[in-house]
């Protein structure tokens, strides 16, 4: 059923001063470079054909959750690798079913914690929950360094993740939004693979991806900034708006006490599925809000309609916030421990989330509250 709440003021057609986004050269030659490398992309369909872990079917935890999943064991109580981002196939294609390869796919993403002095960047999960299997890929930024392909780690916070069209959308915080190419990702083959699951990068003829066998290559990124006087807006998380008036990238802030908790939507074009620019090279949003909530992890945006996740520690029930800014209405206790970023699914109604405390770790669904 279709949410029939007016728009408002909530589109607007002039874009919004203040903060902006500016895009990096893109990596052409790096990636090349490691596609040669490594004998040519795999893309998501190699990864979806070698899906090597299991989910498994959950209790569902929060008083709104339809259906939950959880990861292995070792990825349930890892103390090194924490979920943060979730974004859907559907939100890739906007079919009604959003297959890709024959599979209803979830993509998730995970920050390292530094364990052993070792910092391993981030990580996707791609997760077929129908089939309920799982493979984890490494994001690398690649490099040329004396004439050879290498490559190191991501180190960002990955809260929130967006796959659109070919681009995956990777929330930055302060850094602004990293942009990946799915058809990128490649297979390190045989006689390339270094295993070693300490080390990352060249060592002669090998190459190491802390025991990665899939990694994706950054292209580009876009660079948060702000006008003179402004600060700039920190990516948290991230979504996808298929609104239809045109689709458009939702951000927002996580804050506490007095930090900032500002939404933002940004136009996307919808041939690209990029940021369109102004004349001065800048992507600006449509739309700026100043009123979230305080420690909200994950906002989607249905109609008009906001939707938010709040975290209140490991053990408390989290709360979805839904409404508009400045007239929220809370839903205490809808949503497991910890919950993280938000995605919708329209085939469904229904919107889709992940958590990340150890123990208590879930890719999990809920239908929407009106």
């Amino acid at each position: 059923m279709s949410d029939r709440s007016t728009p408002g003021p909530d589109r607007a057609t002039a874009p919004v001063h203040g903060v902006h986004l500016r895009r990096t050269d893109e990596r052409v030659d790096e990636v090349a470079a490691l596609t040669e490398a490594c004998g040519g992309a795999v893309g998501v369909d190699g990864v979806l054909h070698h899906l090597e872990r299991r989910l498994r079917r959950a209790v569902p935890a929060g008083m709104k959750v339809w259906r939950s999943w959880a990861w292995d064991r070792a990825d349930s109580f890892s103390k090194r690798w924490w979920p943060q981002g979730i974004t859907t196939s559907l939100d890739a294609t906007g079919t009604a079913r959003g297959l890709v390869a024959g599979r209803e796919v979830v993509v998730t993403s995970w920050y390292s914690h530094p364990v052993a002095g070792i910092n391993k960047g981030v990580r996707i999960s791609f997760a077929d929950v129908n089939a309920r299997r799982y493979r984890h890929v490494l994001l690398v930024v690649p490099k040329i360094v004396d004439g050879q392909v290498t490559f190191t780690q991501l180190k960002a916070h990955a809260g929130g993740i967006v796959w659109v069209g070919p681009w995956l959308y990777v929330a930055g915080t302060r850094k602004g939004i990293h942009v990946f190419r799915m058809s990128d990702l490649v297979r390190i083959p045989d006689a390339l693979f270094d295993e070693d699951p300490s080390r990352i990068g060249r060592d002669g003829d090998r190459l190491a991806s802390f025991g990665y066998r899939y990694v994706l290559p950054l292209r580009f990124s876009y660079r948060a900034a702000a006008d003179d006087g402004e600060e700039p807006l920190r990516y948290s998380f991230l979504s996808l708006d298929r609104d239809p008036s045109g689709p458009g990238l939702v951000v927002g802030e996580y804050g506490r006490r007095q930090q900032t908790t500002r939404l933002a939507r940004f136009d996307l074009d919808p041939e690209t599925w990029l940021l369109p620019v102004d004349e001065h090279g800048y992507s600006r949003p449509l739309l700026l809000e100043g009123t979230g909530q305080r420690g909200m992890q994950g906002a989607c945006l249905v109609g008009g309609t906001w939707y938010l996740t709040c975290s209140h520690g490991p053990w408390g029930l989290g709360t979805l916030y839904v409404g508009r800014p400045g007239a929220w209405r809370a839903i205490r206790r809808a949503l497991p421990m910890g919950p993280e970023d938000i995605a919708y699914v329209p085939a469904t109604d229904s919107l889709w989330s992940v958590t990340e405390h150890p123990g208590r770790r879930w890719i999990y669904k809920l239908r929407r509250p009106r």
